[in-house]
């Protein structure tokens, strides 16, 4: 649940005179499922009023969380949860069946605000179990996006959470396999882990498409192009961010001497600093840019007060809203689906 965010204090400089560069990386920060979902609980709030239920965080980051919650949105863990009747966003990470009916049950005006990519896997899922196949799911135990998948096939799906386990799964005997994976995974992790599972499953089969999100690769591919250049880098997104917690991982792999995660300009330690010329920043795909620019202002406060951009690419990907909140034709908000 939101927590208060501490009051900023920003960072000072630490070495006098020093100036030093910041890497930019770009593509950062939003990608349109993560916009999606967040316009749809600001649309649904300022349609129907307060309080609209979302079920989990609309988005893994505190910064957007809290600023939903004091517009009156009201973050639940379940939907028995929500008074009955009421309206109810569920999250860009998706849900299974049970939760949908769950919310029927209660009569719920159900918003559903599933990233568009996500809904690709459960729909391959879906299909894979019609054609008698066992799924191997690579993701995190844990995450609401895995548990989301694994609903879609109950009994039909084994999670791999590692190359290493890979080695050692035990999926049931006697079924075709293929393998399916979390968007917001580590593209050489999730491929190693394929490579893997292949070496012990030589009939494996691929999904029709990579799932991994296109904003989720484009983070990594640009952070690979910034590290090696970056004496530390930072990267702005939330602990419980999986795509964020990627980027770190990608940063120490692939040439930054440190890298970091943090939720707000106000975390980076003047320590983390010492002795660096060059800073590379980037954030997670649900950290909003404002967020961005408050650490920049105070990496140039601290003698980081030049900006070189790192482009790879770029997006233009938009989502529509979910369908419940786009007007009907004669102009009025449909508002949520009656799930009973």
């Amino acid at each position: 649940m939101p927590r208060a965010r501490s009051p900023r204090a920003p960072l000072q400089a630490t070495a006098g005179d020093r100036h030093g560069r910041v890497l930019l990386a770009a593509p950062r920060g939003y990608c349109a499922g993560v916009d999606r979902a967040v316009l749809a609980v600001q649309q649904a709030l300022e349609r129907f009023g307060a309080p609209v239920y979302v079920r989990k965080e609309i988005v893994h980051n505190r910064h957007v969380v809290d600023t939903l919650e004091r517009m009156g949105a009201v973050f639940v863990d379940e939907v028995d949860a929500v008074p009955e009747g009421a309206n109810v966003v569920f999250s860009a990470h998706g849900v299974s069946p049970a939760v949908v009916q769950q919310a029927a049950d209660r009569g719920l005006a159900a918003i559903d605000a599933t990233c568009p990519l996500v809904t690709k896997v459960h729909r391959e899922a879906q299909r894979f179990v019609r054609d008698e196949r066992h799924i191997l799911l690579i993701g995190h135990a844990g995450h609401e996006e895995v548990e989301g998948t694994m609903g879609q096939a109950p009994g039909r799906v084994t999670l791999v959470e590692s190359p290493a386990h890979a080695d050692v799964v035990e999926p049931p005997a006697g079924r075709p396999l293929v393998w399916l994976s979390q968007t917001t995974l580590s593209v050489d992790e999730t491929m190693e882990t394929v490579r893997r599972l292949r070496l012990r499953f030589p009939d494996l089969a691929d999904p029709p498409s990579d799932d991994i999100c296109y904003a989720t690769q484009n983070r990594q591919l640009a952070m690979r192009k910034l590290a090696a250049r970056s004496d530390v880098v930072l990267v702005v997104g939330s602990a419980n961010s999986s795509n964020t917690l990627r980027l770190v991982d990608v940063a120490l792999e692939h040439g930054a001497r440190a890298a970091y995660r943090v939720d707000f300009a106000e975390e980076v330690r003047p320590e983390w600093l010492a002795g660096a010329r060059t800073v590379g920043v980037t954030s997670g795909a649900s950290a909003p840019e404002v967020l961005v620019q408050e650490l920049l202002d105070d990496l140039a406060a601290a003698g980081f007060d030049t900006v070189e951009p790192v482009v790879t690419g770029s997006e233009d990907l938009v989502f529509s809203l979910p369908r419940e909140l786009r007007p009907d034709r004669g102009g009025a908000a449909r508002g949520g689906r009656r799930t009973s």
